[in-house]
C-alpha cells in the first residue's frame, strides 16, 4: 500500500484536511462532553455539578468550531 506525503500536497488541500481534522475532533470532544452528562444524570458517574457544564462545554466547542473553520471546503 503506498501513502501519499503529506508534502505532496497542495496547500489549499491541506488547508482543507486540516480543517476538517480540526472539526472532528472538536465534534468527538462535544459528543464526548454530552455522553459525560448523560452518565452522570443516569448515576453512573459522581455528579458534582457537572452535566451542565458539560453541556455548555460541548456547546461552546461546537459554536467555536463554526466560528473558526465555517464549512469544509470554503477556505
Amino acid at each position: 500500500m503506498r501513502t501519499a506525503s503529506w508534502n505532496i500536497l497542495p496547500e489549499e488541500m491541506q488547508l482543507v484536511l486540516s480543517r476538517e481534522a480540526l472539526r472532528r475532533a472538536a465534534e468527538t470532544l462535544a459528543e464526548h462532553a454530552e455522553l459525560l452528562a448523560e452518565e452522570m444524570e443516569r448515576g453512573t458517574l459522581s455528579d458534582r455539578g457537572g452535566p451542565d457544564a458539560l453541556r455548555l462545554f460541548a456547546a461552546v466547542v461546537r459554536a467555536t468550531n463554526e466560528d473558526a473553520f465555517g464549512p469544509v471546503g470554503h477556505a
